[in-house]
């Protein structure tokens, strides 16, 4: 399936304002499909990253968390879902963004305007099927699968800055652990599209 016709799947759902979740491990490729799919929805398309909902490394580190960052005990599902609510309004909403380069998320980053029929939201955790997470609603779920030496394969390009030991940590310790949850304890997705090198 093409971003366009996600795209056009999209455009078919019902309702003043619709909710779209692209989920996929880390380096699935969920990030870039969403701007691909938010592009070809043009004006009536807007993106929200689920990211922006990382707790910050000051509440994660006396949690004894920061190594676990992106595991999702290391987000605020309850703020997330908040946000959900909001943009079901159909109003223009305010959201936060994760900044990679600095690893923090900064408040009143985004915004979705009212003219923003679709809403497309991308992130690991958006099928979960754990508390807080299990309450989100979708008018329409994607999830991407991809095989893990794939996975390891693009973790290791994007962590290539890092000592042996730090990206073994990174990837063994947390990316593939994650990856492995969200492949094996998510709820089942509308759509499910596989995904090569």
């Amino acid at each position: 399936m093409t971003p366009s016709d996600l795209a056009d799947r999209i455009r078919a759902l019902p309702g003043t304002r619709t909710l779209t979740a692209i989920v996929g491990p880390p380096a699935s490729g969920k990030s870039t499909l969403a701007e691909e799919v938010v592009a070809e929805l043009g004006g009536e398309g807007a993106l929200v990253a689920m990211d922006g909902f990382h707790l910050d490394d000051r509440l994660l580190e006396p949690a004894g968390l920061l190594p676990r960052k992106g595991a999702p005990e290391t987000f605020d599902v309850e703020g997330f879902a908040r946000l959900m609510a909001a943009l079901r309004s159909g109003q223009e909403v305010i959201a936060p963004l994760f900044d990679r380069g600095r690893e923090i998320a900064i408040a009143g980053a985004v915004r979705i305007p009212g003219s923003a029929r679709h809403v497309v939201v991308e992130g690991n955790w958006l099928l979960l099927d754990a508390p807080g997470w299990r309450d989100l609603n979708w008018d329409l779920s994607v999830m991407l699968k991809v095989p893990e030496d794939i996975l390891r394969a693009r973790l290791e390009r994007r962590w290539s800055g890092l000592s042996a030991e730090a990206r073994a940590s990174k990837i063994d310790g947390n990316d593939l652990p994650n990856a492995r949850l969200v492949l094996e304890g998510s709820r089942p997705a509308d759509l499910v599209i596989g995904s090569a090198d």
